[in-house]
């Protein structure tokens, strides 16, 4: 039997997007039970992972020591599956590889010096790789245009939809805001990327509605969004969590009026699917894959001058409310095509097929 091993080992962080993905995935491979294939986990907290899913994978513990050459791991799996584009631990043999990519952002947001190690490091991993996974066809062009991508197999296999069935009890109130006007959501690590101070600034413009922002605050960019708060007296309008559970996330997705998320950069987008789950309609900005994720039935902001913003939101609710029922229904439709199982099906036939073209050497 080939062994897989998924360099999986930031499913530790199940507040951003990278553990969500790992978990996510590594749940969508144990539902397939693919009897062809060994997958091997690593991770830091392998028991966890072992209470939850057993002996179907194996596991190896995660070591940080990892990342330097002469602590590399040294078997010679079958199959190495990087899951982003940020890690670095990789293997120390030349072993069959596959590259998930997610973004490139770093070019934007850490150095666009293709001599920069970042890049550096995104090369070599393109380098040596035997395939390369896109979440989006966003990140596939991106990649394309900033990078020579080598001759070798290319996918894009969407993430998946993290939300399945909901039980929210009727009395439920979360821990951190219980708004009883009309309340706008959205969610994200709040920095610069997510570009949501547009949003206070729109609110200005939108006396009746306030605005929920959840999500990791520890950035500069959230004293950035409290000044403008401050600035056009909304602190009894817009209200910054921080972080927050799931039954938390789900109360404000099924309470709000609709979810805005105004990014600049995203390589897939899953904030948008969530709502969608729930019916709601979607506000976004018509830039990087949002489009791609959000459909024909979304909102699109080309722009963010915060009248104009205003003007989208209010012609755009005016849509919706006049065809509620088929837009709920398009919006639940559209969020249930991006599946997890699906997507751990994509992935198996990929590693196969990566299998079955190269051989490992031993």
């Amino acid at each position: 039997m080939k062994e897989v091993f998924l360099e999986s080992h930031n499913v530790k962080n199940l507040y951003f997007g990278f553990g969500q993905f790992n978990y996510h995935l590594i749940k969508g491979l144990y539902a397939a039970k693919a009897k062809d294939l060994k997958i091997i986990l690593h991770a830091k907290d392998t028991g966890a992972l072992k209470t939850e899913f057993g002996d179907y994978f194996k596991y190896k513990k995660y070591f940080s020591f990892r990342r330097y050459n002469q602590f590399a791991i040294r078997k010679k799996y079958d199959l190495w599956h990087s899951l982003n584009q940020n890690i670095v631990i990789e293997p120390y043999y030349d072993i069959p590889y596959i590259l998930t990519v997610h973004d490139v952002n770093f070019v934007h947001e850490v150095s666009s010096d293709m001599n920069h190690i970042r890049n550096i490091r995104f090369k070599e991993k393109l380098a040596r790789s035997n395939a390369i996974v896109y979440i989006s066809n966003f990140a596939k062009e991106a990649t394309h245009n900033y990078f020579d991508v080598p001759n070798v197999p290319e996918y894009v296999i969407y993430n998946g939809n993290t939300i399945g069935k909901v039980d929210i009890p009727e009395n439920y109130k979360p821990n951190n805001v219980v708004l009883k006007n009309p309340f706008l959501f959205t969610i994200g690590e709040i920095n610069e990327r997510k570009n949501f101070h547009t949003l206070v600034e729109m609110l200005q413009f939108l006396p009746k509605i306030n605005l929920i922002i959840s999500g990791k605050n520890s950035t500069e960019y959230a004293e950035t969004i409290q000044k403008l708060i401050a600035k056009y007296k909304l602190e009894n309008r817009v209200y910054v969590t921080g972080k927050i559970s799931e039954k938390d996330k789900y109360y404000y997705l099924q309470n709000c009026l609709a979810f805005v998320f105004p990014s600049l950069r995203e390589g897939f987008g899953i904030p948008p699917i969530e709502a969608m789950s729930f019916g709601k309609p979607v506000f976004l900005a018509h830039k990087t894959s949002l489009p791609e994720i959000g459909g024909d039935y979304a909102f699109y902001w080309e722009h963010f001058d915060p009248k104009y913003m205003a003007d989208v939101f209010t012609k755009g609710m005016d849509i919706f409310e006049n065809n509620r029922e088929d837009y709920e229904l398009n919006y639940k439709k559209r969020a249930s095509n991006f599946s997890w199982n699906t997507a751990a099906s994509e992935y198996l036939e990929v590693y196969r097929q990566v299998l079955n073209n190269t051989t490992t050497v031993k």
